[in-house]
């Protein structure tokens, strides 16, 4: 399992965009995540699906609400990191109305969680295998801190837990 203090792993996310713009065209856009992480802080958080209950009504929202605090603190980006497609990450982005604050990044093949060793198996409850509920601060690609969630839990992967761990 990845550490505080481990580099990122290589791997390449998809995001969908509304509009084209900025350099983005429309529909799935690779993210490599070294380049994209690199000489930034990142307040990045995983969850087990778009949709979801935890993750629709408090994971997602709560890093919506705290971006503006988030950034003051010194973080650049906040990525939350799903293994979803990508038009479905577009569409819950849509949903959530996370915009400009929140970059919703598809892991659909689990190629990332897998690399982070953070996977949660759900086979069985017809949700097969997804990211296990996690968040980290993340500068110029390099793990600073980590709160992975116990089993069924939503405690220390919050935004508020995330944003007191990027002021100090």
């Amino acid at each position: 399992m990845i550490q505080v203090g481990d580099q990122l792993p290589a791997a390449t996310l998809m995001e969908f965009h509304e509009t084209e713009g900025g350099g983005c065209s429309l529909g799935p856009n690779p993210v490599d995540v070294v380049a994209a992480s690199a000489g930034k802080t990142i307040a990045l958080f995983a969850l087990p699906g778009a949709f979801t209950p935890t993750c629709s009504a408090k994971h997602v929202p709560g890093y919506i609400a705290n971006c503006a605090a988030l950034k003051a603190a010194g973080v650049d980006e906040i990525w939350c990191i799903s293994v979803n497609d990508a038009f479905v990450m577009g569409a819950w982005a849509r949903d959530q109305k996370s915009g400009d604050k929140v970059r919703m990044l598809a892991d659909g093949d689990a190629v990332f969680t897998k690399a982070t060793g953070l996977t949660l198996d759900l086979t069985g409850k017809g949700l097969g295998l997804r990211s296990n509920r996690y968040s980290m601060l993340v500068k110029n690609g390099k793990v600073v801190t980590l709160n992975v969630e116990g089993a069924g839990k939503f405690e220390v992967s919050d935004a508020d837990t995330l944003l007191a761990q990027a002021k100090a």
